[in-house]
């Protein structure tokens, strides 16, 4: 009998923040912004374990509320600005393989401030990386108006030329150029190995999971929120 596949979702959610004081409790559309990111992964099918890592005792006890697990507190040097993702995830597996005496095989990360996200996306982006057997998936979003053909920057003689160099000037319809993708912030999915011994949340076998423009918000500004308001009223 072998194993089981362990996967542990984890909600990095501290108490600070830049661009919006207490980003992480701050309403919308009536509901702290954490719900959506815990209410996406408690209807999951396929994590194994679903946790909420904060310094922070009101965003612990809001998250206990809404039904996460909060199991131990992390740390305040890991929750600063200059704090990064892979050192809070790596914390989290460390700290919940002593706490669960088992081994996670693999993490889903869940950051609160893409509430947008769905179950269903969660789900379908661990079916992808278990039948594709990548060393991640990473949810990506189409880049529309941004495409970087149509990019520009100034050169040292103060020209105005293209980022990318085409061989041809840019002015084409949206439709002829070539799909382009950006990093959508809703979930990362990656091996334990890849975390705990290559040191990153991307692996170098990585698979798309592309998230509709329609639910890729990524919460930073107060204008992003409104976004995310109006959207959520018309799902």
């Amino acid at each position: 009998m072998t194993d089981p596949f362990n996967i542990l979702g984890i909600i990095p959610a501290r108490g600070g923040s830049k661009g919006i004081s207490r980003k992480n409790l701050v309403e919308l559309a009536g509901k702290p912004l954490i719900a959506y990111t815990i209410e996406a992964g408690l209807g999951a099918d396929r994590l194994s374990r679903l946790i909420v890592s904060t310094e922070d005792d009101e965003i612990a006890q809001a998250a206990a509320f809404l039904g996460a697990d909060v199991p131990f507190k992390r740390p305040a040097d890991l929750s600063t600005d200059t704090a990064q993702s892979l050192e809070v995830v790596r914390h989290a597996i460390t700290a919940m393989e002593k706490i669960d005496d088992c081994t996670y095989h693999a993490v889903v990360m869940l950051q609160p401030t893409t509430p947008l996200r769905t179950s269903r996306d969660i789900d379908a982006g661990i079916e992808l990386f278990l039948a594709s057997g990548a060393d991640s998936v990473v949810s990506v979003v189409d880049v529309g108006a941004n495409h970087p053909y149509r990019m520009k920057r100034i050169d040292e003689d103060g020209r105005l030329v293209n980022f990318v160099d085409q061989g041809f000037e840019d002015m084409r319809p949206r439709q002829e150029l070539p799909p382009v993708y950006i990093r959508s912030g809703d979930l990362y999915i990656v091996r334990r190995h890849v975390v705990m011994e290559l040191g990153t949340l991307v692996g170098q076998h990585s698979m798309p999971l592309v998230i509709p423009p329609d639910r890729a918000v990524n919460i930073d500004t107060t204008s992003d929120l409104a976004r995310a308001t109006e959207l959520l009223s018309g799902m």
